[in-house]
C-alpha cells in the first residue's frame, strides 16, 4: 500500500475453532473477541513502543530487524467492531499509539458510515467508463454483483449513482434476480434495505422485482431460470435450470456493464491456474476464468475477488480493471490518515492544549475533508493508470528494464507479482502492446516503494520548501490550529516522503524517475529535487487541475494527450536542471530564479514561433480542439516543449546581460532558421529500444538544446539588441561567411530526407556545434 505512511502492507488473522454462529451466535462473537485479544496480545507482545520519544524493545525478545514501533490495526472484514477492544488492549501494554492503534472506534472514523471504501473504488469504476464513454452517474448501466446490501462496501458502492440497473447479484445466502430493473424503484429499495439493523436478499419487496426474476436460497437443489433471466444473463435458450453454483457462474459471466465485487472469497481466475493454486476451497464450484467475463468494468470493492493472472487474462479479453489494492485503498487510506491525526493531537491532549471531548469533536469536524484527502488519493492513482495504458506499447521495453532492476535491488519479487518474464514482453513488444492496467498498478506500486526507499533518510524534511508537503497532508482545521505541531510529529519525514513519491509518479509517470536515473546517472533524491522545481517553475499543478475538470466534457483519451505533453515538459525539465545543477540544486532558489519569468513569458511563446514551428503548433492546437479540448488549453499543450525552451531562455540572457524577453525571438528564429525543431522530432522518434539507446536518444536531444542556446548567445552576443531577430541573425551570418555554406547544405540534405536514424542526427548536431564554435571565435 504505496499511499499510507509508512509504506506498508495488510495482514489478517484466522481463528480455526470458533462455534458455529448459525447455531450460537453470541457464543461465536464473544469467542471471537477472545481469539482476536490473543492474536493483538501476541503481536504487541513482540513489537517495539516508543516511551518519551525512545524506542523500548519488548522484553524477552531477540530482534534481527532494526528499531520499529510503528504498528496499527484497521478495521476490516470480521474486525470492524473491534477496535475498541483492540485499543483496550494496546492500552494495557501502555502502547505509545494510545487509541491511534486501532482506527475506526468509538471515536474513530467509521468507515461503513463514511462509505469510504466503497466511494474509492466508485473513482475506479468511473474512470474506466470514461475510458468508454459512458457517464455513470447520467446514464443507466446494468450491473451484477458480489455481496448484499447490509455489507459496507457492496451496499455503499451501490448506492452511488441512481442508474444503478442491478441485474443479479449473490452472496453465501441467496441468489438475486432482478432482469429488468427500474432504477428509481430499486434504487429506493436498496436504500431500505441497506438502512435496516440486519438484512440479506431475503428482505428484498419481491413485488419491485421484475418479470421473471426472484430470490433463491443457496441451499436449493436448483432453480428454474425464466426466458427474462436467460436472456439477461445471456443464458443458452434450451437451459431451463441450473443448480445455484452454476447459476452464479452465469452471473459472473453475464454480459453486463459492471460486475461489484464487494464480498469476500476469490471468484475469478486464470486459464491457466487451478483452484488449488487459488486457495479458497469454499468458492470452487463457483469460480470462473477471467477469459470467460462478458462485462465491460469490474470494480474491486472487496479483497481477493480476482486472482492477479485472472485479471491480467479478463484485461487482454478487453475487461477494463485495475487491482484490489488501487481500488479499494480508500478505507486503509482513510485508517493512516485517522492514525497520524491522533498521534498529533494526543501530543496536545497530554500537553494539556486539548481536552479528549475537544479531540473526538475535532475529529468528527474532519470526516468531510479526511474523505475529500483520500479520495484524492484515488482520483490521482487511476489518472495515473489512465495514462500508463494509453502509453503502455511505447515504454513496454522500459517497463522490462524497470522490473529487471527492481528485481536486481531486491524489491520486486517478478514471479511472485505475475509479471511478465522478458520472453513474453518481447513478444508482446513485437506485437505492440504493453502491459495490462493490473500488471501497470503493481509496477506503479513498486515504483513509489522504490523511491519511498530511496528517500529514506535522504533529508528531504529538513528542507524549508519540502516540509509544506507535511502541513498540506494535514486537514484546514489541523493546519490553522495545530501547525506548530505538525512540525514535530514523530512521522513528519515519512509523511512528507509518501505524499512526495505519490505526487510525483501520479503525475510524472510510473517511469518518471527510473528513466531520468538511468538516462543521466543522478540519484534519485536528485531527481525528486528536479522534478519538484520543474514543477513549481512550470505551475504544472494547475494544468493538470483544468485537464482533470474535463472529466466526462472531453473523451479521456483527449485528456491524456494532454497530460502526456505536461509530462514531455516535466521530463526535459528534469533532465536540464540535472545537466546544468548536478546534484547540488536548491529547490527554492531555482524556482525564485525562472518562475517570475515563465509565468510572463509562457503567454507569448505562440506568437513568438516562426515557419514550421508555429505550424506545427498550429496544426496540434487544431487537432486537440477537434477532439473536443478548450482552445486556450489545447494551445497551452501544444505549446509546452517551446515553453521548455525558456529555461535556456532565462540562462542565455543571464549570460548575456540581455532581457528574455528580447532573447527569446532570437531563440525561436534561430531554431526555425537550422531546423531545430524537426530535429528534435527525429530523435524523439527515434526507437526507445534497450538503455544504450535510450542514453543515445537522450544525449542528442540535451546536445541539440545545448548547442541552440549556444548559438543563441553567440548570436545575441555579436549583434545589436535593437535590431529585429531576423536582421540579427544576417548580421551574424555575414560576419561568419565561412563555413555556414557548408553547414546549410548538410542540413538541408538532412531535411530532405524522409527519416533520420542516429547517424544522420549526428551529423547535423555535429553541424550545429560547429556553428557555435564558430561564433565563440
Amino acid at each position: 500500500n504505496a499511499v499510507i505512511v509508512p509504506v506498508g502492507a495488510k495482514g489478517g488473522f484466522l481463528p480455526k475453532a470458533l462455534p458455529d454462529p448459525q447455531v450460537d451466535r453470541d457464543a461465536w462473537m464473544t469467542e471471537g473477541r477472545a481469539a482476536y485479544s490473543t492474536f493483538i496480545r501476541g503481536m504487541l507482545d513482540i513489537t517495539d513502543n516508543l516511551v518519551d520519544g525512545v524506542v523500548v524493545p519488548p522484553p524477552d525478545v531477540v530482534r534481527h530487524d532494526g528499531d520499529d514501533p510503528y504498528l496499527v490495526v484497521a478495521a476490516d472484514k470480521g474486525t470492524a467492531t473491534f477496535s475498541d477492544l483492540a485499543n483496550s488492549v494496546a492500552e494495557e501494554y501502555s502502547f505509545w499509539l494510545g487509541d491511534a492503534f486501532a482506527s475506526g472506534g468509538s471515536a474513530g472514523y467509521d468507515h461503513k458510515a463514511m462509505g469510504i471504501t466503497a466511494r474509492g473504488a466508485w473513482i475506479s469504476v468511473e474512470r474506466h467508463f470514461r475510458d468508454l464513454g459512458l457517464d455513470v452517474q447520467l446514464q443507466d448501466f446494468t450491473v451484477a454483483g458480489i455481496g448484499d446490501m447490509s455489507g459496507d462496501v457492496f451496499g455503499n458502492g451501490m448506492l452511488l449513482s441512481p442508474h444503478i440497473r442491478l441485474v443479479a447479484a449473490f452472496d453465501h445466502r441467496h441468489v438475486f434476480l432482478d432482469p429488468d430493473p427500474d432504477p428509481v424503484t430499486s434504487f429506493a429499495e436498496r436504500q431500505r434495505l441497506f438502512a435496516l439493523p440486519r438484512s440479506s436478499w431475503d428482505d428484498y419487496d419481491q413485488a419491485l422485482i421484475s418479470a421473471g426474476g426472484g430470490v433463491y436460497p443457496r441451499g436449493a437443489k436448483s432453480i428454474d431460470i425464466t426466458p427474462e433471466v436467460r436472456a439477461r444473463l445471456g443464458i443458452d435458450d434450451d437451459v431451463r435450470a441450473l443448480t445455484p453454483a452454476d447459476l452464479i457462474k452465469r452471473i459472473l459471466t453475464a454480459p453486463v456493464d459492471l460486475l461489484w465485487n464487494g464480498g469476500i472469497g476469490t471468484y475469478v481466475k486464470a486459464q491457466t491456474e487451478t483452484n488449488a493454486d487459488v486457495g479458497d476451497k469454499a468458492n470452487d464450484p463457483v469460480r470462473v476464468n477471467g477469459n470467460a467475463l462478458r462485462c465491460r468494468v469490474v470494480g474491486e470493492g472487496g479483497n481477493l475477488g480476482l486472482t492477479q493472472l485472472g485479471r491480467v487474462e479478463a484485461s487482454r479479453h478487453g475487461v477494463q480493471l485495475n487491482t484490489d489494492a488501487i481500488d479499494n485503498s480508500a478505507g486503509v487510506d482513510t485508517s493512516d490518515h485517522e492514525v497520524n491525526i491522533k498521534i498529533l493531537l494526543d501530543a496536545a491532549v497530554r500537553d494539556g492544549d486539548l481536552s479528549e471531548a475537544e479531540r473526538d469533536a475535532l475529529l468528527a469536524d474532519m470526516t468531510d475533508e479526511i474523505a475529500a484527502l483520500v479520495l484524492r488519493d484515488n482520483y490521482d492513482q487511476n489518472v495515473l493508470l489512465g495514462n500508463a495504458r494509453w502509453g503502455a506499447p511505447a515504454l513496454i521495453s522500459v517497463h522490462a528494464r524497470m522490473i529487471s532492476d527492481l528485481e536486481a535491488r531486491g524489491i520486486l519479487n517478478r514471479a511472485l507479482e505475475y509479471l511478465p518474464d522478458d520472453e513474453e514482453i518481447a513478444t508482446r513488444g513485437a506485437a505492440h502492446q504493453g502491459l495490462t492496467s493490473p500488471e501497470l498498478a503493481i509496477l506503479a506500486a513498486y515504483a513509489k516503494i522504490a523511491l519511498t526507499d530511496d528517500l529514506e533518510g535522504a533529508g528531504l524534511a529538513a528542507d524549508p520548501w519540502f516540509a509544506r508537503y507535511a502541513v498540506d497532508y494535514f486537514p484546514e482545521l489541523i493546519r490553522a490550529r495545530f501547525a506548530d505541531r505538525i512540525a514535530t510529529h514523530p512521522l513528519r519525514e515519512e509523511i512528507i516522503n509518501t505524499v512526495v513519491v505519490n505526487d510525483l509518479i501520479n503525475h510524472g509517470g510510473i517511469s518518471v524517475v527510473y528513466r531520468a536515473c538511468e538516462e543521466t546517472g543522478a540519484s534519485a533524491l536528485e531527481v525528486v529535487r528536479a522534478a519538484t522545481a520543474a514543477t513549481a517553475i512550470f505551475d504544472l499543478p494547475s494544468f493538470w487541475a483544468t485537464v482533470n475538470s474535463l472529466d466526462n466534457t472531453v473523451p479521456t483519451s483527449v485528456q491524456d494527450t494532454l497530460h502526456h505533453e505536461s509530462r514531455r515538459l516535466l521530463d526535459r525539465s528534469i533532465r536540464w536542471f540535472l545537466q546544468t545543477r548536478g546534484g547540488a540544486l536548491d529547490v527554492s532558489a531555482e524556482v525564485a530564479r525562472f518562475a517570475p519569468t515563465v509565468a510572463e513569458l509562457s503567454p507569448l511563446v505562440p506568437a513568438a514561433l516562426v515557419g514550421i514551428e508555429r505550424s506545427r503548433l498550429d496544426s496540434s492546437t487544431e487537432q486537440l480542439m477537434a477532439a473536443g479540448a478548450p482552445r486556450e488549453l489545447a494551445e497551452q499543450a501544444s505549446a509546452m516543449l517551446d515553453v521548455f525552451a525558456l529555461l535556456d531562455i532565462v540562462q542565455v540572457a543571464d549570460a548575456v546581460g540581455q532581457p528574455p524577453a528580447q532573447i527569446m525571438p532570437l531563440y525561436f528564429a534561430l531554431s526555425e532558421r537550422y531546423d531545430v525543431d524537426r530535429l528534435l522530432s527525429r530523435i524523439t522518434a527515434l526507437p526507445r529500444g534497450d538503455r544504450w539507446t535510450a542514453l543515445a536518444r537522450q544525449a542528442l536531444r540535451t546536445d541539440l538544446y545545448a548547442a541552440l542556446a549556444g548559438v543563441t548567445a553567440g548570436v545575441a552576443t555579436a549583434t545589436s539588441p535593437s535590431n529585429t531577430p531576423d536582421q540579427r541573425i544576417a548580421a551574424w551570418e555575414d560576419q561568419h561567411r565561412e563555413g555556414l555554406a557548408r553547414a546549410q547544405a548538410t542540413l538541408d540534405q538532412i531535411a530532405a530526407l524522409e527519416t533520420g536514424d542516429l547517424a544522420t542526427l549526428s551529423v547535423a548536431l555535429r553541424v550545429l556545434r560547429n556553428l557555435v564554435a564558430q561564433g565563440q571565435g
